[in-house]
């Protein structure tokens, strides 16, 4: 199976939706190589990285559904190396 290495980072602005966005980061967790949150208090706002080895349409599934969240924004990039995971059987 061939993943990506990818940072999504995400811009949480409302936080009345930051439970949704942790279940979601939660179904995902799989994947998550680590996670990185800031609250910047002077302007309300947090805000998160999110580093991940998955197949790409597991990371744009999870990136379109925490950008569908209200008040919260992201934006997602790629590593140029590809990589074929090994099978764990």
């Amino acid at each position: 199976m061939e993943t990506r290495i990818a940072l999504i980072g995400i811009v949480v602005e409302d936080k009345i939706h930051i439970h949704e966005l942790n279940e979601l980061l939660s179904q995902y967790s799989p994947y998550i190589i680590g996670r990185m949150g800031i609250p910047y208090h002077e302007k309300n706002v947090s805000i998160i990285s999110i580093a991940m080895d998955a197949p790409q349409n597991i990371i744009s599934a999870l990136s379109g559904k925490i950008g569908m969240l209200p008040g919260i924004s992201t934006k997602t990039i790629y590593s140029k190396r590809n990589e074929t995971k090994k099978s764990e059987t």
